[in-house]
């Protein structure tokens, strides 16, 4: 097996969902690509202001990308390219955003990119054949290969999309269909041809902190995706998904874009339907406290408390440092957050803080749903 792996590099790559202030948006970069996408541009992508985060578990401060025109080969997509792929809607803690997914079976279960839902309070699914609109649960994923399950609620006698059983291969005419623009109109169908496999890309955090997050064994396609395509389909010449979109460069024409295999996909379905929590995949929703953390202090110091939180039902205010969760000492942030996330929603815990006059306080708290993680 071959792959191509970069190191420092280039070529500016997007996730390619939408939203504003969100997690479902990102650059990545490329690094050394040794065949630069045509039409690919070395400066960082267009960003717009974001919107201040909102009170909540200390989250990575994303910013929203705007699409470039939709190329001119791209048409809407036919009611046969359309058939099990469904719009998603995220209300995130700083604003929203909107991609795309996968029909999996008649009963709703979806698959989508784990961007278009990392940081979301609330899921919501429209199936582009119907028109019907679900309210959608985070059943497990994992960020590492940015696949994500969801669950829609009360959904029976769905068509779902119809899976290959054998993978793409260079050379291939293929189809990306998706949101594209995250409109939540037509799906638009982006034709073009398979251009390499095992592509490994790296993504860049938005937040300026140094390194980033390697995305591997990707297929690399002559089609132009843009943001809101995340989790939409790549079709075969026969009409059945060979991959996931996920990622492309910025540009107007021959724009290059990666999707997730769907073998890599059907692994993380079964995985998280086995409950198996190996390999980075994370199941369900984790508790959640209700506070904001300042960020200028090592110790779990809190900057701002959830309205109707467990935080705040326990009477933590802002000034106040937590220092144990269920007996045991948290001295730092990171502690705070491992202690809090290792709890589902739901659960009880006793929590201990100093308040800003230094008395010492305690209360057992019922923990809310965290966003997704």
């Amino acid at each position: 097996m071959t792959r191509h792996p970069f190191a420092l590099g280039t070529a500016a790559l997007l996730l390619v969902a939408t939203g504003a202030g969100s997690a479902a948006v990102a650059a990545r970069l490329l690094e050394d690509d040794p065949v630069p996408a045509p039409g690919a541009t070395s400066t960082e992508a267009p960003q717009a202001p974001t919107a201040p985060m909102a009170p909540g578990p200390p989250n990575l401060r994303r910013q929203s990308y705007v699409p470039e025109p939709t190329a001119p080969d791209a048409s809407d997509a036919t009611d046969e390219q359309s058939v099990g792929i469904v719009q998603i809607s995220s209300t995130l803690t700083a604003g929203s955003g909107a991609g795309t997914g996968l029909v999996l079976d008649a009963d709703g279960t979806v698959v989508t990119n784990h961007h278009v839902v990392e940081g979301a309070t609330a899921i919501e699914v429209t199936m582009v054949s119907t028109g019907d609109t679900y309210t959608a649960r985070y059943v497990g994923g994992n960020a590492a290969t940015d696949v994500a399950v969801l669950q829609l609620e009360d959904a029976s006698g769905l068509t779902p999309v119809a899976l290959s059983d054998e993978p793409a291969e260079v050379g291939d005419e293929i189809t990306a269909v998706g949101d594209a623009g995250g409109d939540g109109g037509a799906l638009t169908a982006s034709p073009g041809t398979v251009a390499a496999l095992h592509d490994d890309i790296t993504v860049e955090s938005t937040d300026g902190s140094a390194g980033g997050t390697a995305l591997t064994d990707l297929i690399r396609m002559d089609a132009h995706v843009v943001p809101g395509d995340s989790g939409g389909a790549v079709l075969d010449a026969d009409g059945e998904v060979v991959g996931m979109n996920v990622a492309a460069s910025r540009g107007t024409r021959d724009v290059t874009g990666y999707a997730i295999p769907i073998a890599t996909v059907r692994q993380v379905v079964a995985q998280v339907e086995a409950g198996d929590t190996s390999d980075g995949v994370e199941l369900g929703y984790d508790g959640y406290l209700g506070v904001a953390l300042a960020s200028s202090s090592s110790a779990p110091r809190v900057a701002d408390v959830t309205e109707d939180s467990a935080a705040a039902s326990a009477g933590i205010r802002a000034g106040d440092t937590i220092t144990r969760v269920d007996g045991t000492a948290v001295t730092s942030t990171d502690e705070l957050r491992a202690a809090i996330s290792a709890h589902d929603a739901g659960d009880r815990v006793t929590v201990t803080w100093t308040t800003a006059a230094g008395a010492t306080e305690s209360a057992t708290v019922t923990l809310g749903t965290a966003p997704v993680s």
